[in-house]
């Protein structure tokens, strides 16, 4: 009967063993794992856990900034444009230069603009050449524009974006 009795004692500290390592190791951090002996247990870093190779990041993006000019010839009702150009200079002289191909003597630049939108709007006796983010938010600026200095007949004559270009 003693034998029996302390069989089964060692059968309940094996299990009673058994389950405390098993439970231990369950709460061990991520990057770690369960050691023990006799009558101790502990967490122990895994080697190298955390010191793996990050992936190399992109390079952030590069714009460069694109100009867009509007040159008019009033008294002609004559105008010209550049979009998409590299500097302001470069985009007023474009502008000039196409209001004068299109018959302009006195053109003089009306907007330049970089990396936004611009419109021209006109009505029967006037004309307004609003610069916004977007071709929506100019032409709603110039419609209004119009309107509140009592013109009649508003209408979009011109439209157009010079936007950044992505170099990289």
């Amino acid at each position: 009967m003693k034998m029996l009795a302390r069989a089964l004692m060692l059968v309940a500290a094996g299990a009673l063993s058994n389950g405390l390592a098993h439970a231990e190791g369950g709460s061990c951090p991520p990057g770690y794992y369960p050691s023990g002996g006799q009558g101790w247990q502990g967490c122990n870093p895994i080697p190298g856990y955390g010191n793996q190779q990050q992936a190399p990041q992109q390079p952030a993006p590069q714009w460069e900034s694109r100009w867009g000019a509007v040159a008019i010839d009033s008294p002609k009702a004559v105008m010209g444009v550049a979009v998409d150009k590299q500097s302001k200079r470069e985009a007023s002289t474009a502008a000039v230069s196409d209001c004068e191909r299109q018959g302009g003597a006195n053109c003089e630049i009306e907007a330049a603009y970089d990396n936004q939108c611009t419109a021209v709007i006109t009505s029967n006796d006037s004309h307004n050449t609003p610069i916004a983010l977007t071709v929506d938010q100019a032409v709603a600026i110039g419609m209004k524009t119009c309107r509140d200095a009592g013109r009649t007949n508003c209408r979009v004559y011109y439209s157009a974006c010079s936007l950044p270009v992505r170099t990289r």
